[in-house]
């Protein structure tokens, strides 16, 4: 009899493809994925969440030499903009409707990866308890919301990689630039400054004239730009763990003269989420 872990030989998928994930409360999510050489017991699973153009394909491919160098699996769910609309519905959860009333937390955006991560133990035969997850841009704002809206989350290391406005972790700040009138909780808000978030930065995303980043005051008082922003995000965590007198789990990092680019922080990205 095979363990829970383990898949027939003849059921093991190509190394590199796409299939359609349906096991949860929300709509179908096309999820693209690469495997590594082999997938053992132990192979570990890194969610690469897409940016605004919700080209998952393309992330899979600027992942896909990362995913056999550091034997893991990668796997990239796509939110179309059908079913998941503008940053409401991908990149700050979908937990309410467009005039605010509360959707059910089994249809938020961010509920999807859970049972997704379920799904990828069985399918592809790995006995990893815990996974990381990954996004840029736009996938960055996903992930560390994601990182406070669902503290229970199996995270084992989350990366946020050149987000272009965050929700500062702050309850007395209204969403979607704060957590006021959010679910969060002072105990979810509390377990989430102790998970092991990385902001990445890149040294060199500094662009004010770039068409895609946020202008509005209420961004603007982050910084004027994503670098700047980054920082500010992990400083206001730093801060709101020492007021509440809870460890303080999150990392601050840097990648030098890397822009608003995947591709150039995918490797940096990889390589903090390998080490042991």
């Amino acid at each position: 009899m095979l363990a829970a872990h383990e898949v027939p030989a003849e059921q093991h998928a190509a190394a590199t493809g796409r299939f359609v994930f349906t096991a949860w409360a929300g709509p179908a999510l096309p999820v693209f994925y690469q495997l590594p050489e082999e997938v053992t017991a132990d192979t570990p699973v890194v969610f690469v969440m897409h940016g605004v153009n919700r080209d998952a394909d393309r992330y899979r491919d600027e992942w896909a030499a990362l995913a056999r160098q550091h034997g893991f699996i990668a796997v990239v769910p796509q939110f179309a903009n059908t079913d998941f609309p503008g940053s409401l519905g991908y990149n700050t959860g979908y937990f309410t409707e467009e005039d605010g009333i509360p959707r059910p937390r089994a249809l938020w955006s961010f509920a999807a990866i859970e049972p997704l991560f379920d799904d990828i133990r069985m399918r592809f035969g790995t006995g990893a308890t815990h996974y990381s997850i990954y996004g840029h841009s736009a996938g960055a704002q996903f992930v560390h919301r994601f990182t406070l809206f669902m503290p229970e989350a199996r995270i084992k290391r989350a990366v946020a990689a050149n987000a272009g406005w965050y929700t500062m972790p702050d309850r007395d700040i209204g969403f979607p630039y704060g957590l006021g009138d959010t679910p969060v909780s002072a105990g979810s808000l509390a377990a989430a400054l102790g998970k092991p978030l990385i902001v990445l930065l890149g040294t060199a995303d500094t662009d004010r004239a770039d068409p895609d980043l946020r202008k509005t005051p209420e961004a603007d008082a982050q910084g004027l730009q994503r670098y700047a922003r980054g920082q500010a995000f992990y400083a206001r965590g730093q801060s709101a763990a020492a007021a509440s007198g809870v460890t303080f789990g999150w990392q601050l990092e840097r990648v030098p003269g890397i822009g608003h680019s995947n591709a150039g922080m995918a490797a940096a990205a990889a390589a903090l989420i390998a080490r042991p």
